[in-house]
């Protein structure tokens, strides 16, 4: 009998990907476009195995659901579990696995070509493109690449290839890690992480969220240390940024602008419309006010085709270990 899988949290371009890798697998696979929550857990009737994605809501509520609808294993398709109450998960005796890592670049990307468009001004050129407003400005105004500073926080595989892609137009590339690597020294230089601030004229974070560790790690201190008229951009966790600080600091232009992938409370915000209406966090609305000097992606980093890729062929190979070993590498 084939293994029945549904997958919460697919978009209909994603399915395709799905099928075609699922040829070395041949799971009995469905989808469901809308993300796990109180509204959707019904779906997984019938299904021992579930996969979700990073915004889904595995609460102990759905959990109590999913176990009743006979879930045995739940997958998610994320590096991180912070969107899943993992003790409880245990308690009821979910089998459970994770996405160590996919591609590097799909980030690593975003974060370069997010940067790009905030040091080149051109989100602000082509909102003023779409005004048929075709004036040149002193915001326009830019400084080389190869005349900038870029400051890595967190330089393991995604903020490396960020770091490669700056040092290949000829920036100076700064790096901070709690865990320095050698090896990572002919691309940049390590330096504290008040230096890292005061130099850079662009920061792009890429650590990991560890709870209780690094929440809101970058806040109103550790902003007042940066440069003035700075880039800010995260495409990490949206746990790591104190929003409202990062909002005061652009609103009264200690920063030039920021980019971000990803937000505190974000279900509340992405994979939803509110044209015409404010956003319902007070923060987000007054962050988007500053477009384009703010610019949000719905926490995409990893929407690519290999990253994609990457993220199903884990997830189909722990699925098939989970049911014939007792634990595999990516077991949570």
């Amino acid at each position: 009998m084939k293994i029945k899988v549904m997958n919460f949290g697919v978009n209909h371009v994603e399915i395709q990907y799905y099928e075609k890798l699922n040829q070395d697998f041949n799971y009995d696979l469905s989808f469901e476009s809308r993300l796990l929550d109180t509204d959707t857990v019904a779906e997984a009737k019938g299904f021992e195995v579930v996969t979700v994605s990073v915004n889904c809501k595995v609460t102990k509520e759905n959990l109590d659901k999913l176990k009743a609808l006979g879930v045995k294993y739940l997958f998610t398709r994320t590096v991180g579990v912070n969107h899943i109450d993992v003790d409880y998960a245990k308690q009821l005796g979910f089998k459970m696995a994770r996405v160590p890592f996919y591609s590097a670049n799909s980030v690593s990307e975003l974060a370069v070509s997010l940067s790009l468009g905030l040091l080149r001004n051109t989100f602000y050129m082509a909102e003023n493109m779409r005004k048929k407003n075709f004036k040149v400005d002193d915001f326009m105004f830019a400084k080389e690449i190869r005349n900038s500073v870029i400051g890595v926080i967190g330089t393991g595989r995604i903020g490396m290839e960020a770091a490669k892609a700056f040092k290949g137009m000829g920036a100076k590339v700064l790096g901070y890690d709690i865990y320095p690597n050698d090896a990572n020294k002919a691309i940049l230089d390590y330096v504290s992480l008040d230096e890292l601030l005061a130099q850079s004229d662009l920061i792009t974070i890429h650590s990991p969220y560890i709870p209780g560790e690094n929440d809101n790690m970058i806040n109103k201190d550790t902003i007042a240390k940066m440069k003035k008229g700075a880039f800010f951009v995260n495409v990490a966790r949206g746990s790591l940024v104190n929003y409202d600080d990062l909002y005061e600091a652009i609103e009264s232009q200690h920063l030039r602008g920021a980019a971000v992938d990803s937000v505190q409370n974000e279900t509340q915000i992405f994979l939803k419309d509110f044209a015409g209406k404010p956003l319902p966090i007070e923060t987000y609305e007054k962050l988007h006010s500053l477009y384009p000097r703010v610019i949000f992606t719905p926490h995409i980093g990893y929407y690519t085709d290999l990253a994609l890729e990457d993220i199903i062929t884990t997830t189909f190979e722990n699925i098939r270990d989970l049911q014939s070993v007792e634990k595999i590498a990516n077991s949570i």
